[in-house]
């Protein structure tokens, strides 16, 4: 070997060493400048909502999404406008499409169990919001409100304000947390023969359905004291059905949900009570619940959120502009 080419060959070395070094510093330089988490593949996140017809379920899903956000995690929301067959076909996708947990608002609590066992047999954990599956050993979290005592509130303050009622039950049958509520209302008016359920509706927890059927019942029977509905919007409808007619005076509307508009008819005197629960609570609660799952912290599986009466005794504590 001549002297040009050991030359070449030491000059060659020493420039690719001097490039492996430089690298080697850069690249250290900058991941002591960065976060580990920025640089790390994020999380991909799926949700779907019973609906979000509803701005309780818009809150959550904004509350959910600014949490994850924090650590770059990125989250798909899904509307199966209360069918549980597409939202069966929902999380099917969301399966298809690898996301790293998928967060449930069930449209019917008994008919999730094949599709959320094919998600736990994929490794996919389970977060349920607001209302539970019946199907607890597939879930991971479950967050949701006492909702069987915001009915016995109900319960408890329209006895304190009538000593018999002709009541109308609002429904949604297929939400656990919905019924739960008429349970506790129930449960709490059982034995006393003053107060009459007369008619129990199914709504779907809806304004628009709880609507018309309110007004039709009303076309054929006059003597009602008492709506005790499942969540505001439909307490929302019953009041617009009764309003209609001139009824509104003669009858007390309860509502669960706490929302702005609810709280201003309370405040307003048109409507007598809602039961306060967080949105932004239970959104806020469930990303971190993710966060602290994929970051290795043990996470509490059942959380029960208290819930408060609003009535016109107590209305000036709280805000007519926004959710709890």
């Amino acid at each position: 070997m001549n002297k040009k080419s050991v030359f070449r060959i030491v000059i060659t070395f020493i420039v690719v060493s001097a490039l492996f070094i430089a690298g080697y510093f850069a690249i250290d330089a900058y991941t002591q400048k960065v976060p580990i988490m920025s640089i790390r593949q994020s999380k991909k996140i799926g949700a779907t909502y019973m609906t979000l017809n509803n701005p309780f379920f818009e809150i959550i899903d904004e509350q959910l999404q600014n949490i994850l956000s924090t650590e770059g995690y990125t989250l798909m929301s899904l509307d199966p406008v209360l069918d549980l067959k597409t939202q069966r076909e929902q999380i099917e996708y969301l399966i298809d499409q690898k996301v790293d947990a998928i967060v449930v608002n069930p449209v019917d609590y008994k008919g999730l169990r094949t599709v959320l066992n094919k998600a736990y047999k994929a490794d996919i954990p389970i977060f349920t919001v607001d209302t539970e599956v019946i199907d607890e050993d597939l879930v991971t979290y479950n967050i949701v409100s006492d909702n069987y005592d915001a009915g016995v509130q109900c319960a408890k303050d329209m006895m304190q304000r009538q000593d018999k009622a002709n009541i109308v039950l609002l429904e949604h049958s297929t939400a656990n947390s919905a019924c739960l509520r008429i349970q506790g209302f129930v449960d709490t008016i059982e034995g006393n023969a003053n107060y009459q359920i007369i008619k129990r509706i199914e709504c779907q927890g809806q304004l628009e359905v709880a609507m018309p059927l309110m007004e039709e019942y009303l076309q054929e029977n006059e003597n009602i004291d008492v709506v005790m509905a499942l969540n505001d919007p439909s307490a929302l409808g019953a009041l617009a059905a009764l309003e209609s007619q001139n009824k509104l005076q003669d009858v007390l509307v309860y509502g669960v949900d706490g929302t702005p508009e609810a709280k201003s008819l309370i405040n307003e005197g048109r409507m007598q009570a809602t039961v306060a629960q967080s949105p932004e609570t239970m959104g806020k609660k469930a990303g971190q619940a993710i966060l602290d799952y994929f970051n290795g912290k043990k996470i509490q599986k059942n959380v029960v959120e208290a819930v408060t009466i609003i009535t016109q005794d107590n209305i000036q504590d709280y805000s007519l502009e926004g959710w709890q």
